[in-house]
């Protein structure tokens, strides 16, 4: 017992907050505050879009902003990170609440949580790294069209008609809206967006988001814009601890959601680290420490009515950018919200809804990254074709199945590359013959012997169009495979040559191999390949002592006439 309580000590301990963490947050306190307040003017209104969007309310997205952004920043695994609720998150969460309500959020919350933990301690963080950059472009682009149509309902001004996929029900909002239109709540979603997107081009550090929305709700008092409907009443502080959960009886329909929760939290968090590391010197996340930190957020976050959070790309760019340098920015960002809940919640509670479909329109439109869209398409087709399927299944799938089905088609096209990378090559076996021959030695022996060097892997990717070019080799007497450059061969590779093999001694050629590495031997013998070759002679060190048996071979057949043996080279000569 005491083994097992110092091994669980070990793999917890790393990932609890350090003494070091807080002497960063000393040393420059005030910058640090700063930036925290920047985030949150620009975190407010995402927030609430952000709530309203997945179901469950503005109170939800800022409860969420508030506890999770909290946890994250002490227990995280980055200095610079800003988390919350994100649209990528969201796009998860509405079909969970159509089917299982508010309760199955908040318990897939708490699963979620749980989930990233059990990842964080063991330490499955450094695995995120290998996610292609292709997959990486497609699921933002399809995340940012997601949460663009997602907002025509409440940017039109009409009832988010029922139904799960985002295209259907942005088409019948758009049918009501032809049917009755409702121009002042179009007018401020345009506004907004407009605003928020010509001033982030104009003054990049200036908060537009939240000038926008005030002078919307503004608009929306001054002129009584009735068809303009305001996000609803919030609780003056923050809800208090919830455990309106569903039963246990649930949770396994309920696995399959908290798992795509999960994932999905795992991937923005440390994909937005690894973006804030690329924007700052001497700043290194640590990918362990930050799923725990998540994992802390998300078990608390649903306890007080939030939604599943995640590390937000745009808020944290915005933190870095505003001069932070430690855990007291993104802690900051979470009081200043709070401060906001508890005491502006009346004022807050008149926004309209159209005002924060424009902030979330603007917000998925400045997602789309042109340039690096640009540069993944014209890099390869394989990662235009990866980056278009992933971004379509985003749209017409869920963000989960998207990254698999991205997965498996980088994978794919992966495999298919590095297999045409073998070739078999004929050489020439001149400058390896043993001894001085003859021109009229040279054409006989070239008559009846043909050498191939193997280059590349022998894998189960191109091992058949291997076999086939083998299997068409020229008649000959002697083949000789020359195997010192085969990078990798797996079981396929292995059976695919012994099936040539069999297959050119059917033909009446003999087949010797020179060169074989250790690996290699390994496989060959667990294939049942290597045996009879021993057994006939047939394997060789050097490609020079496996031409001297191809002649003695010849010989025996009576193809060469005998002659005395002559000295083989020695073995160090070239493979």
């Amino acid at each position: 017992m005491s083994t097992f309580l110092t091994q669980a000590r070990s793999r917890v301990r790393p990932l609890l907050p350090a003494r070091a963490d807080i002497v960063v947050m000393s040393r420059n306190p005030r910058r640090d505050l700063l930036a925290g307040l920047t985030v949150a003017v620009v975190a407010l209104p995402l927030a609430l879009g952000f709530g309203v969007s997945s179901g469950l309310g503005a109170e939800a997205g800022l409860a969420t902003a508030v506890v999770a952004g909290a946890l994250a920043a002490v227990f995280g695994g980055s200095n610079l990170q800003v988390s919350g609720p994100t649209g990528a998150m969201t796009v998860v969460l509405v079909p969970i609440v159509a089917e299982h309500g508010p309760g199955g959020v908040l318990t897939v919350g708490l699963l979620a949580g749980l989930i990233l933990i059990a990842l964080a301690l063991a330490r499955a963080g450094k695995y995120m790294r290998y996610i292609p950059a292709p997959v990486v472009e497609g699921f933002a682009l399809g995340i940012a069209c997601v949460i663009g149509l997602q907002q025509i309902p409440n940017a039109l001004g009409v009832a988010e008609p029922e139904g799960e996929r985002v295209l259907i029900v942005a088409w019948h909002a758009v049918e009501e809206f032809a049917a009755s239109p409702n121009w002042s709540a179009l007018a401020l979603a345009a506004g907004v967006a407009i605003i928020m997107l010509a001033g982030a081009r104009w003054r990049p550090t200036v908060p537009f988001s939240i000038v926008a929305v005030s002078a919307a709700t503004l608009v929306a008092q001054l002129f009584h814009l009735d068809a303009a409907a305001p996000i609803g009443e919030l609780p003056s502080g923050l809800p208090a601890p919830s455990f309106g959960f569903l039963g246990a009886s649930t949770l396994g329909s309920l696995m399959a959601p908290a798992f795509a929760v999960a994932a999905l939290a795992a991937l923005e968090s440390l994909l937005s680290a690894t973006v804030a590391d690329g924007m700052t010197v001497g700043q290194q996340h640590d990918p362990d420490k930050e799923l725990f930190g998540q994992g802390i957020a998300n078990l608390a976050a649903p306890l007080f009515g939030g939604v599943p959070a995640t590390a937000a790309i745009a808020r944290t760019a915005v933190n870095v950018r505003s001069g932070a340098s430690s855990r007291l920015a993104a802690l900051s960002h979470a009081a200043v919200l709070a401060l906001i809940v508890f005491a502006a919640a009346p004022l807050v509670s008149k926004i309209p809804l159209a005002a924060l479909a424009g902030v979330l329109v603007a917000t998925a439109i400045r997602m789309v990254e042109a340039g690096s869209l640009r540069a993944m398409a014209g890099a390869t087709r394989s990662d235009a074709v990866v980056l278009v399927l992933t971004a379509v299944t985003t749209l017409a799938l869920d963000l989960v199945q998207a990254v698999v089905i991205g997965l498996l088609a980088a994978g794919t096209l992966a495999l298919r590359a590095v297999a045409r990378q073998a070739r078999l090559d004929q050489v020439d076996i001149r400058a390896d013959l043993p001894g001085e021959h003859s021109d009229e030695e040279h054409a006989l022996l070239a008559e009846h012997i043909v050498a191939y060097r193997i280059d590349g892997p022998l894998f189960f990717a191109g091992a058949h169009r291997f076999l086939l070019e083998l299997s068409e080799v020229a008649d000959v007497r002697v083949v000789i495979l020359r195997m010192s450059r085969i990078t990798t061969m797996d079981a396929t590779g292995a059976l695919v040559l012994k099936d040539a093999i069999g297959k050119l001694d059917r033909r009446g050629i003999a087949v010797m191999i020179s060169g074989m590495r250790p690996g290699q031997v390994r496989v060959l013998e667990s294939t049942g390949l290597l045996e009879p070759l021993r057994r006939e002679g047939r394997v060789y060190s050097t490609t020079p002592e496996a031409i001297a048996g191809a002649r003695a071979h010849l010989q025996v057949a009576g193809v060469l006439p005998a002659v005395p043996a002559r000295p083989a080279v020695p073995e160090e000569a070239s493979r």
